[in-house]
């Protein structure tokens, strides 16, 4: 027996969101890579990763790694001088939270930043990386298991089943290909500006406009 697909926003029962070039405008790695003079190097690694082309977790650690010695405070210059939320971002949670829809981040970036977007966008969760930080010092490492593509679907898996919500009542918004297997469990998963691996594999597609576009597509009650 099929299961009709939502045509209102009301319809859902989770919304899993990428952070970054979803939720946010930025990669945060990239940013910070920035402050220690290796935003191309490391940006180069991170859309080749987003492509599909290298294997993550290796790429990701590599780029962690060329963090080492930065000091912390540079993941709050990047969050107050950098990060913007993209456009609609701001009112597709405020419906989905009128909608009475979970929440939830799920991210490969890094928990300074996505625990702060929480607690501004009022999100219920927020999984992400740890970045280890001594003496006041990035060492290039993350502290316990990555947040990588098995993490973020298993999170979302987790959460559907806590929620008792069926594959159609799961909406996953991503942009890269470590977005991909948890996009893979949702009934409705969109592809925001997405790399084309993705774009191929979503059931939904945004490339103009913001978030918000989701809204046309799902009106809110």
């Amino acid at each position: 027996m099929s299961v009709a697909q939502p045509t209102n926003l009301s319809e859902f029962r989770l919304l899993a969101m990428d952070m970054d070039s979803t939720l946010i405008t930025i990669e945060c790695i990239d940013e910070i890579a920035d402050f220690v003079g290796k935003k191309t190097d490391v940006a180069a690694v991170t859309e080749a990763a987003m492509r599909g082309e290298i294997d993550w977790p290796t790429s990701f650690r590599q780029r962690v790694a060329l963090l080492a010695g930065l000091d912390e405070a540079a993941l709050q210059q990047v969050y107050d001088q950098r990060l913007k939320l993209s456009p609609g971002a701001e009112t597709l949670v405020a419906a989905a939270k009128g909608a009475g829809i979970y929440t939830l981040l799920v991210s490969g970036g890094f928990n300074f930043f996505t625990n702060r977007l929480k607690e501004r966008l009022g999100l219920d969760a927020a999984f992400s990386n740890q970045l280890e930080i001594v003496d006041g010092k990035l060492t290039g490492r993350v502290v316990g298991p990555l947040c990588d593509a098995d993490a973020k679907a298993q999170h979302v898996r987790d959460f559907a089943q806590q929620l008792g919500a069926s594959r159609e009542q799961i909406m996953v918004i991503g942009d890269g290909a470590n977005d991909l297997k948890m996009m893979a469990v949702a009934g409705t998963s969109v592809a925001y500006y997405a790399k084309p691996i993705v774009q191929a594999q979503a059931t939904m597609a945004i490339n103009a406009g913001g978030l918000d576009e989701v809204l046309r597509r799902f009106p809110a009650p």
